[in-house]
């Protein structure tokens, strides 16, 4: 009963975290604590259960957890090794073949701790065991956070457009991932003007080292091609990361219309982090999703993560020197 009790609790806090302001990672946490106490709940109920029932559930939910972490592997390897051939060897196209060796070397400690009597294998085997839980619990908050936020909904009566840049091809191009948040970003101001309020877009990105043009200027070309007024356009050209972007179009909006609001348009797999970033530049608006291949997926999502965990170095600092030392400790010989 009281985990119940906690899980509505966090639930109730949660709702009113996304009332105040849903671009918030705290109200992810939130919905993930209210499913983990839901679920210690549910489990508490077990021993109301048949012997059977309950031996049979002990002895399956080990089982399924082991096949389901080898099988999370393995995709992970396979996507990594397709985002090799697509995307090439960048270190950011590494992330899910690197993630799915770290499964394949916790599941080998853990192995190697149950069948060799070290202390120090133990507590190296439990304090993988538990950071590997809190990044695995932090990353479904995300997921789910995630999915939960595309789906609120935003206002597209809005005063900007606002598009995110992306690396450009041969240094000139919009390649398909930018594509397609320009033409949703299109979509909406068309969807707008034919309403009799046309928004004015700004593209937002700077000049690579290895791009002959800033995005911004590309980006500009490629509306341009797909007949934007040229007087429905601003250029940002100055970021080079995301929170830049957000702070350099907020002073550009600002300047132009003091009291404006916005809809800020990236990819799906980019629009919670980006959330984050438009409420830390106190930009008044929400973001949208484009569409983006599947394959790209993973790769993106784990990079997204990792910016969001190096976002509150703080606090994870902190709770991955206390899981070690918990670690540890459980390593210790009884």
């Amino acid at each position: 009963m009281v985990a119940y009790l906690l899980a509505a609790l966090m639930l109730v806090l949660f709702v009113v975290g996304v009332r105040r302001d849903r671009r918030r990672f705290s109200n992810a946490v939130l919905l993930g604590l209210a499913a983990v106490l839901a679920a210690v709940g549910l489990a508490g109920e077990l021993d109301r259960l048949p012997d059977q029932v309950v031996d049979a559930a002990t002895t399956a939910l080990p089982a399924a957890a082991l096949l389901g972490a080898v099988a999370t592997g393995v995709l992970l390897l396979a996507n990594g090794v397709h985002m090799i051939r697509q995307e090439g060897g960048r270190p950011a196209n590494l992330l899910s073949l690197l993630a799915g060796l770290a499964v394949f070397a916790l599941i080998g400690v853990l192995w190697a701790a149950v069948r060799v009597d070290s202390p120090v294998l133990h507590a190296v085997a439990a304090s993988a065991l538990l950071l590997a839980g809190y990044l695995s619990f932090l990353l479904l908050c995300f997921l789910g956070y995630a999915f939960l936020y595309r789906r609120l909904g935003t206002r597209r009566d809005v005063d900007f457009v606002v598009v995110l840049g992306a690396g450009l091809l041969n240094g000139d191009r919009v390649p398909p991932l930018l594509a397609a948040r320009l033409d949703t970003a299109l979509g909406v101001y068309e969807e707008q003007a034919a309403r009799g309020r046309a928004p004015v877009v700004v593209v937002s990105g700077g000049k690579g080292d290895d791009e002959q043009v800033s995005e911004a200027e590309a980006m500009a070309r490629h509306l341009a091609a797909r007949g934007l007024p040229p007087g429905a356009v601003r250029l940002e050209d100055r970021s080079e990361n995301t929170a830049q972007n957000m702070e350099y179009s907020a002073a550009l909006m600002a300047a132009e219309l003091p009291d404006y609001r916005c809809v800020v348009v990236t990819n799906t797999f980019h629009v919670l982090r980006a959330a984050l970033a438009t409420r830390r530049a106190g930009v008044t608006g929400q973001v949208i999703g484009a569409p983006t291949a599947g394959y790209y997926w993973p790769s993106a999502v784990l990079r997204e993560f990792a910016a969001v965990l190096v976002s509150y170095p703080a606090t994870n600092a902190t709770m991955g020197v206390l899981l070690v030392a918990l670690g540890v400790e459980a390593g210790r010989p009884s």
